[in-house]
């Protein structure tokens, strides 16, 4: 006995029921296709997953770019290499070959105020993005306020969750302003339990030497928090004028 035909007629009903859309939009146009290319059943059916899939991938990759909640989307082509007196770029180049989140290392781009620190970080975590890993950007000081406000509401636990979560962290502007102890003791907590598991960039105009300022004076904090930040790390340091004053310049 020969088998019954499936109802076309519901096909389209199905496949919203089944949450795919991209094939409830296009199977009757991949079904036109078909029959001109004279593909088979198979090469019809692959077409339409293929389709879903390249599609879901690219809703995966957008959500990942929404979520680290960058001030704007920055590309490593749109940094203006002519304008840092000093900057290594082959280093920098380096990053994006991303063997530093293969080996849970972190980055710290210290310089001046306006040298493009943060549209590095940011180019990074955005092409991080496109590869699918899973990316956070914040300024320190929003860190420390969202975990000293979750602290005080009793939530410390689940909101040190979402920065310990990312397989890439970029801690903006570190050093803009100062620390007290409360702050300097939930970043350190973050620091201490992302080392060698996930990766951590950290943008500073602050030397080394100086981060115990930053900190609340707080000498012993200091060190354990750069014993781990350095251990696997790579610093990149930029030196020049502020480029917003190039544009002063310029104008």
């Amino acid at each position: 006995m020969a088998a019954k035909a499936p109802i076309v007629d519901n096909l389209a009903d199905n496949l919203r029921l089944l949450k795919l859309d991209q094939m409830r939009e296009h199977f009757i146009q991949a079904a036109e296709k078909a029959a001109k290319d004279g593909w088979d059943h198979q090469a019809y059916l692959a077409y339409l997953v293929q389709a879903e899939a390249d599609a879901r991938h690219d809703r995966s990759i957008q959500r990942r770019i929404r979520m680290p909640r960058f001030p704007t989307v920055k590309t490593l082509d749109q940094f203006d290499w002519s304008w840092p007196e000093k900057i290594e770029q082959t280093r920098v180049k380096n990053l994006f070959r991303f063997n530093f989140l293969e080996d849970k290392a972190n980055v710290i781009v210290l310089g001046g105020v306006g040298l493009g620190k943060t549209h590095l970080a940011t180019a990074v975590g955005y092409a991080a993005c496109l590869r699918g890993k899973a990316v956070l950007f914040a300024s320190t000081i929003d860190v420390i306020n969202s975990l000293s406000a979750a602290q005080a509401a009793n939530k410390l636990k689940a909101e040190l969750k979402k920065y310990l979560a990312p397989s890439l962290l970029i801690l903006d502007e570190l050093g803009y302003l100062p620390i007290d102890k409360r702050g300097a003791d939930l970043l350190f907590q973050i620091i201490s339990m992302r080392y060698e598991q996930n990766s951590t960039i950290i943008t500073t105009n602050r030397a080394f030497k100086h981060w115990p300022e930053v900190f609340n004076n707080d000498s012993t904090l200091t060190a354990a928090m750069l014993d781990r930040l350095l251990h696997h790390a790579s610093v990149l340091l930029i030196e020049g004028k502020s480029y917003r004053m190039k544009r002063q310049i310029d104008a």
